[in-house]
């Protein structure tokens, strides 16, 4: 089975005392490791971090499957205000791409297809971390909350879990790829535009 037949994705961060980049594992409903996610960065990008906002700064994140082979990528250049993500394929095909907008703790991310047409809308309350993804039509086909963190976990630790679920029924095959990578990578984008 392709990473992006899935349905169901637990996202588990993995922490690190001195990290610059972020790194996630992804296991599916029976537990299994089914991939990572791994924010690269140059050395130039790490040191440039201690000096400049972050939220300013390009980023790439790697989406592979158990195998250690590419699926997707989600970048973002240089930005000073709302940025547009990119989101490509393992053949550096472009899939589509996000739009961010933020109001009052309530970010907003809209997922475009190759066309630039709405494929989805990603929004919800990031203090309470529940968010809703609804296709072109409003109708809801996902939900990305952490309902899957253990509350002693949650208070020790900084690390983020989170479950992403894409209803089966949802299965346009020309957006559910940019759809899945833009919700499994939402944590990340969320902390590099802070």
């Amino acid at each position: 089975m392709s990473f992006f037949d899935s349905n169901s994705y637990f996202i588990d961060e993995k922490v690190g005392l001195f990290k610059f980049e972020n790194c996630y594992k992804v296991f599916d409903d029976n537990g299994l490791e089914i991939g990572s996610i791994n924010q690269k960065l140059s050395a130039g990008a790490k040191l440039l971090r201690l000096f400049v906002n972050k939220a300013m700064l390009p980023f790439k994140l790697e989406i592979k499957d158990a195998e250690g082979q590419l699926q997707a990528t989600v970048s973002r250049g240089w930005t000073f205000f709302l940025s547009k993500i990119i989101i490509t394929d393992a053949n550096e095909e472009q899939v589509g791409s996000i739009k961010q907008k933020f109001k009052f703790f309530k970010p907003k991310f809209t997922i475009l297809d190759n066309s630039e047409q709405v494929a989805a809308t990603i929004k919800g309350d990031w203090k309470a971390w529940n968010f809703d993804i609804t296709d072109a039509a409003e109708k809801s086909i996902g939900t990305i909350d952490k309902k899957w963190n253990g509350a002693m976990k949650e208070i020790f630790t900084s690390a983020d879990k989170y479950h992403v679920k894409i209803n089966p029924e949802y299965s346009n095959p020309a957006s559910k790829m940019a759809v899945i990578a833009g919700a499994i990578t939402i944590d990340m984008v969320l902390k590099e535009s802070k």
